[in-house]
């Protein structure tokens, strides 16, 4: 435990002080703070336009602007993870310490996940800024938010393993995109494979942020991200302990 800890903690003090770091989350905030001014001015001028209700509502996961941002920034953000010190050597050091590969891998999912909250948090503003100019329903930002943890628990954890797997971080950036890109695909495929709609509308989420931005909190979307956090996880920890035993 005190070592996941201190891999946590390390991690997020070298990704803080990284002049990369903060590039990519001021181009974060520029992107995010074009999507909500472009929507503040679409319902400036459709009033009763019906649907989502708030720019915050529909900022959060209403258009595919959110996801394809997701599936550029993620990748970003978790390909140093493992892949870094694996092109770096200073794996091995690591992996001949006392170290366990679970200690390991959750030091390293801890960190991403603060990284993931910093993502978040400076888009705290634009719910202030509908509280105070228009309207927030508090129980549907409680809810969107939640739905933003549980993209992040699985996003993240995906984007480890690519780090895992990977022996470069342009590569696991690679994995990382294409194996987000798959899944978000195959989320809005329903139309084209009724047969498999209901499937799909359960791993897609635009259909995940879709009900939170209603207030509706489904259990269901939160146990599969969970589940495939735990997958992504166990897969990190089974990579990280077979390159011990090479």
């Amino acid at each position: 435990m005190r070592s996941m800890w201190a891999i946590a903690k390390r991690d997020v003090r070298s990704f803080f002080v990284s002049p990369l770091a903060w590039v990519v989350l001021t181009i974060w905030m520029l992107v995010c703070g074009g999507q909500f001014y472009i929507m503040c001015g679409w319902f400036a001028q459709n009033p009763s336009s019906g649907g989502s209700d708030n720019p915050v509502a529909f900022f959060y996961g209403g258009t595919v602007l959110f996801f394809l941002a997701l599936l550029v920034f993620v990748p970003i953000l978790t390909m140093r993870l493992l892949a870094e010190e694996r092109q770096s050597g200073i794996d091995e050091a690591m992996l001949t310490t006392p170290v366990t590969p679970l200690a390991m891998v959750m030091g390293k999912y801890l960190a991403a996940m603060t990284f993931w909250a910093a993502m978040w948090v400076p888009t705290l503003m634009y719910v202030w800024i509908c509280k105070n100019f228009g309207y927030a329903d508090w129980g549907a930002t409680g809810a969107i938010f939640l739905g933003v943890f549980g993209i992040g628990l699985h996003y993240m954890a995906i984007g480890l393993l690519s780090s895992a797997i990977a022996s470069s971080q342009l590569v696991a950036a690679v994995i990382a995109f294409f194996i987000l890109s798959t899944f978000f695909v195959l989320g809005i495929a329903s139309s084209v494979l009724p047969d498999w709609a209901e499937v799909l509308n359960y791993i897609s989420v635009m259909e995940h942020m879709r009900a939170y931005s209603r207030g509706i909190v489904d259990s269901r979307y939160l146990a599969f991200d969970v589940l495939t956090a735990a997958l992504a996880l166990f897969l990190s920890v089974r990579v990280v302990d077979a390159r011990r035993y090479q």
